[in-house]
């Protein structure tokens, strides 16, 4: 089973003075959806790895960690061929997020880049700056894929760059 080879998962809770502004209705029409795809995109026409935005719009019915982790295997992303693919994972409804790496980036990265990723994160989402957490969340993790695994010409673009919200 995929869930076993995710080799980083961390989450966050984002503080609830964000109050309901960070509710499901309100975060998705704040959400610059083409930018964000827009940044995946150029992040990853300079490496072979993979990210994924994934929404969830209903209730969290378990800890982010484990939502991520289950998410990441239905999305098909323990299947890339490097093993490098990564999911950024927002349950706003809940007010938390988690970031979740595959084994082959784990091992180049280390914890303390993941942790990195996620304090960035929650600053934006404790600043109501929703878009702007997860486009500086794709960004950093960009440039580590690329710098790590650069784009080589029989790389192909293996998972949807779209925003999946469910």
């Amino acid at each position: 089973m995929g869930l076993a080879v995710v080799a980083v998962v961390l989450a966050a809770e984002v503080p609830a003075r964000v109050g309901n502004e960070m509710r499901t209705k309100e975060f998705l029409s704040k959400l610059e959806h083409d930018r964000i795809v827009q940044v995946i995109r150029e992040a990853e026409l300079k490496t072979s790895g993979q990210i994924r935005v994934y929404i969830q719009r209903g209730k969290l019915n378990a800890d982010p960690l484990t939502a991520a982790q289950k998410k990441f295997d239905r999305l098909g992303m323990h299947k890339t061929s490097e093993r490098n693919a990564v999911l950024i994972f927002v349950a706003p409804r809940a007010h938390k997020f988690a970031v979740v790496g595959d084994k082959a980036i784990h091992e180049k990265c280390g914890e303390e880049f993941w942790q990195r990723v996620v304090d960035v994160m929650r600053t934006h989402f404790q600043n109501e700056k929703f878009s702007h957490a997860i486009v500086e969340a794709i960004e950093e993790i960009g440039r580590l894929l690329a710098a790590h695994f650069p784009k080589e010409s029989r790389s192909s673009n293996e998972l949807p760059d779209e925003i999946v919200e469910n």
